[in-house]
């Protein structure tokens, strides 16, 4: 049984972070690996609870990760049996140890009333971690179904579904319009937050085990949806919701003002140019250089990519940046009247980029983007601003005489996501957006074309990497089944996880 008093024993306790004089001057993981004692340490915390909150259907971990499990056997140095219990969950539990938010955390009992939570998301990556280090053992499946699947997407969502399908006997093949695999984890996110080795490491196993990817396809113009089916028993479109929310706001179509992931993508690009010894510069696909080197830098939104875009831009060398939120500063601590326990709580989050320098600056909205006289942005307008909720629409009201000018040589809009992108695969498959931007599916994850279904941010709207492997390996069961399969690929089971169509 775990040990009744190891939250009495132990305070919530992370490894210490690489010093940011450090860290900022190269591209590698804010965060250490962390010591055996101090991990074995944090997860005796673990009460194993009568009623795990941490993976219930209502708060936690969509992908219903045994988290009590996995805690008490790093308790007792059973790492490898630690390693089994997370993986029967969790395809990439080192890509959601590093990226997710944590709302198991948010949902763990020892947070009642203020307290301190299981540090569940570092036990995770460092139980990951482990795996890793001893070689990520692909498992092929012992005999072939006959059957082929084509899953479109190569992010988290793509490649849950990919491995699950393989392992069950059928072919795969992803498909991917980039030059390499890992969608949004390849490109989308800083090496800062996950260096691409672990994404490397995943497709040697998955290419072990079956999988094939072919880069470089743009499903719906390279190939067609109807040669695609013609070559596939099933199809799983999982594109991801890459479709940046945008603005009206005077002066939006100034040179240097930008979507976040533009910024990004780019740099990113630059960082594995340099990890294979290629020069690179950090331009927008039409050649338009984009680097904050030496700028003043505006980041307008307040979320996980304005922060990644805040801490590019300090590894970039930019003079200056201040990260703008409509919102006012949340409370440090969970207001139980608005989000009771177990409940995901609005709260001050503040990211490893946040203690690397710039400035926050809440409670202001975006007046007009300033003219430099040549084109270009000099400045940006903003004016405080007070928020309210009414009848589920936001409403603003500025403050006046509260307008100021913020100095910005480069704007980044990370203002958030409107769903999957307009594309031409759509259209071939016979499948549309909703008003969310996301394509809808039934409750066996199909879409309105028989054969087609579709997981993840494309079926969702925008959300987190846990949502995408869940539905993911939900959206590969669907199709096992469909394929006629013998037994039962596990998945999630949550009815959160289900489609739209089942809820």
């Amino acid at each position: 049984m775990p040990d009744p008093n190891g939250f009495l024993r132990y305070p919530r306790r992370m490894p210490a972070r690489r010093p940011v004089p450090v860290r900022i001057s190269d591209w590698r993981e804010v965060y250490p690996p962390a010591g055996e004692e101090l991990i074995r340490e944090q997860a005796t915390r673990c009460m194993d609870c009568g009623i795990p909150f941490c993976h219930s259907d209502t708060a936690g971990c969509p992908l219903g990760n045994r988290i009590p499990d996995w805690n008490d056997l790093v308790r007792t140095g059973n790492w490898d049996a630690a390693v089994e219990s997370l993986h029967a969950t969790n395809n990439f539990p080192e890509f959601t140890g590093r990226l997710c938010p944590a709302p198991c955390e948010a949902a763990c009992v020892l947070g009642i009333a203020g307290g301190q939570p299981v540090t569940i998301k570092q036990v995770e990556v460092e139980i990951a971690d482990a795996a890793a280090r001893g070689g990520l053992l692909p498992r092929p499946a012992p005999t072939s179904s006959g059957r082929s699947v084509a899953v479109v997407g190569s992010g988290p969502a793509g490649l849950a579904a990919a491995q699950q399908l393989a392992r069950a006997g059928h072919a795969v093949t992803v498909y991917e319009r980039d030059d390499a695999i890992g969608g949004l984890l390849r490109y989308g996110i800083p090496d800062f937050k996950l260096e691409k080795r672990h994404i490397d490491a995943r497709l040697t196993q998955l290419a072990a085990e079956g999988v094939v990817f072919r880069t470089g396809v743009n499903v719906g113009v390279d190939v067609t949806a109807e040669q695609l089916r013609a070559q596939h028993d099933a199809v799983l479109l999982a594109c991801g919701a890459l479709q940046g929310r945008d603005t009206d706001t005077r002066g939006r179509q100034l040179r240097g003002v930008h979507q976040a992931m533009a910024h990004l993508v780019a740099a990113n690009r630059v960082v594995a140019a340099a990890g294979e010894g290629r020069p690179a510069l950090a331009t927008l696909p039409d050649g338009t250089p984009i680097d904050a080197a030496g700028k003043h830098v505006v980041i307008i939104g307040g979320g996980d990519t304005a922060a990644d875009c805040l801490g590019t831009a300090h590894r970039q060398g930019a003079a200056g940046v201040h990260q703008l939120d409509l919102y006012p500063i949340p409370p440090r601590t969970r207001d139980e009247a608005r989000d009771p326990w177990p409940t995901w709580p609005w709260v001050l989050r503040e990211y490893p980029a946040h203690e690397e320098g710039g400035e926050r600056v809440f409670a202001v909205a975006v007046e007009e983007f300033v003219d430099d006289g040549t084109g270009a942005v000099r400045a940006v307008r903003i004016v405080e601003v007070t928020v309210e909720k009414r009848d589920g629409q936001r409403i603003l009201t500025t403050v006046p005489g509260t307008e100021r000018e913020l100095p910005a040589d480069l704007v980044l809009l990370a203002i958030g996501f409107e769903g999957t992108e307009e594309q031409p695969l759509l259209a071939q498959f016979g499948v549309a957006r909703n008003a969310r931007g996301a394509v809808e599916s039934q409750v066996d994850w199909q879409t309105g074309a028989e054969g087609v279904f579709v997981a993840g941010d494309m079926h969702r709207g925008a959300s987190l990497i846990v949502w995408a492997i869940a539905e993911g390996r939900a959206a590969a069961a669907a199709i096992h089944s469909y394929l006629g399969g013998t037994g039962i690929l596990p998945a999630p089971v949550h009815p959160a996880a289900q489609p739209l169509a089942a809820r």
